[in-house]
């Protein structure tokens, strides 16, 4: 299969810092412009960071379509990899999906995670999730989640249809996510907004939190941000409180 042509905004990056490393990652249907500005800020703070593209993201939704969500954990496995041959210490963040694979990540290399940030991650599937399976064979796209954002200057890079067979994969995700949350060691900051849109907060939240196996965990509320926090107006204070975070551990 001919690869698809990635968008421009939407290629992985990376920033050579210190000897600590950071892994930040993406969300469902969007891509690593949502989060260069704040791979950008971490690495201001001295840290090494690696944004890496989820396979099926940037490129096209009949793209994404055809991924496995198996192709999303191998990447963010091949990008942990990377960053421990680099790094003394490597910590794991990411937005929406992005959070939820970083508790995967945290699941289950739980030597190689020295810490967690999840910002507004989903572990809670809702109704016309768990019918994904039934619906693919029916409804190949359903309308855009993407941008969810307070601040009316900023913008998400995103798909604006979400394709079905890719949200019955992301449901095979969370199921193996909830039910790895307790075997989780390391540091965790769960930051989350408010006002959420697209995942319901304060449910999904309040569920990582009560089921995190992590002694040393904390919960930081956003106030003024929706969804695509890293791009909107509390993207600043989640710089700070992450790098402080990683910092102390």
């Amino acid at each position: 299969m001919v690869e698809p042509e990635v968008w421009e905004e939407a290629q992985p990056f990376f920033f050579e810092g210190g000897p600590l490393g950071v892994l930040v990652i993406h969300g469902f249907t969007g891509s690593t412009q949502s989060m260069r500005p704040y791979g950008e800020g971490l690495a201001g703070h001295g840290f090494t960071v690696l944004g890496p593209r989820l396979p099926g993201h940037g490129t096209s939704v009949e793209d994404m379509s055809r991924r496995k969500y198996t192709e999303w954990t191998f990447e963010v496995e091949r990008a942990l990899a990377e960053l421990g041959k680099r790094c003394e210490k490597v910590f794991v963040t990411g937005l929406s999906m992005g959070g939820t694979l970083t508790l995967w990540l945290a699941s289950r290399h739980r030597g190689e995670v020295a810490g967690i940030v999840p910002i507004n991650a989903l572990v809670l599937t809702k109704p016309l999730m768990r019918a994904a399976s039934l619906l693919k064979h029916v409804v190949r796209k359903i309308p855009g989640v993407g941008s969810d954002i307070k601040n009316p200057e900023a913008r998400e890079l995103c798909y604006d249809k979400v394709p079905v067979p890719a949200v019955h994969e992301l449901t095979k995700l969370l199921a193996e996510v909830r039910e790895g949350l307790g075997r989780i060691e390391a540091p965790a900051l769960v930051i989350a907004s408010r006002q959420d849109h697209v995942v319901e907060e304060p449910a999904n939240a309040e569920h990582i939190m009560g089921n995190l196996g992590s002694r040393e965990k904390e919960l930081f509320w956003l106030e003024d941000s929706y969804h695509v926090a890293t791009l909107d107006n509390d993207a600043g204070l989640i710089i700070e409180r992450a790098a402080s975070f990683f910092k102390e551990h």
